[in-house]
């Protein structure tokens, strides 16, 4: 597959539209927001783990706005990226050029957007809540060249091998805990510890794996798995109220 699907295009325009209404209502005075960071774990579940037995690491980040400061309903986006695979192996540059030695990365990622909504209570030191998310995943492997021993140096080429996108749903719940406030640019935000667990359910897409790319006489193929996409997700993060 090339590129994002139809599916995942109409996906992420809807998640735009949805992030520029946020940012209108947001400046209503009856409005409140919240926006988050966290590290997240995602276990494969089912079918998916069978065939990755990978976990995934990665972050997520989130933001919404009350449509009242008393109200239990937040809404707002989620998004996430994890890196399930990873494979890093030395080469030379060319052919002709036998004598330079580059650094080649491998990685299999999923990128996952969501529409969010939470029920919590708006204030009060300890707040559980519910959430409910809907939008897709984006699985996708790429292989970038890098210079060798400058882990994280800017890539001299890279390519996406291949991706797909799954629709993807789901629940969980969690807990956020006060830790005070602070003075931000934006304003006066109250800061939280986020705990989170989530389960999300994936259809069915094509991906690769760790060891799915195969070199042969200068030629690529590629070991194609499909299989459903579910997926076990463990956060801990903060958290602004606004």
């Amino acid at each position: 597959m090339n590129g994002f699907s139809t599916f995942s295009r109409s996906v992420l325009s809807a998640l735009s539209v949805s992030l520029l209404l946020l940012a209108v209502d947001s400046a209503s005075a009856q409005t409140s927001g919240e926006a988050g960071a966290s590290f997240i774990v995602g276990f494969p579940q089912g079918e998916f783990s069978s065939q990755l037995n990978a976990t995934g690491f990665g972050v997520n980040v989130y933001g919404g706005i009350r449509p009242g400061r008393r109200s239990p309903i937040l809404l707002g986006i989620d998004l996430g990226f994890l890196i399930y695979g990873h494979e890093r192996r030395n080469e030379p540059f060319s052919t002709t050029i036998p004598d330079v030695t580059v650094d080649v990365i491998t990685d299999n990622n999923i990128f996952l957007g969501h529409l969010l909504m939470r029920i919590q209570p708006p204030s009060g030191p300890v707040r559980p809540y519910l959430e409910g998310l809907f939008g897709f995943k984006y699985l996708f492997t790429e292989t970038r060249i890098e210079n060798e021993g400058f882990v994280g140096s800017e890539p001299i080429a890279h390519s996406t091998n291949f991706d797909d996108t799954a629709l993807s749903y789901g629940a969980g719940g969690g807990l956020s805990i006060s830790l005070g406030k602070a003075n931000l640019e934006s304003g006066r935000a109250t800061i939280s510890l986020e705990f989170g667990v989530r389960y999300l359910i994936g259809s069915s897409a094509e991906y690769l794996k760790r060891g799915s790319i195969r070199r042969d006489a200068g030629g690529v193929a590629f070991d194609v798995t499909r299989s459903e996409t579910n997926m076990l997700e463990v956060r801990i993060g903060v958290g602004f109220r606004f």
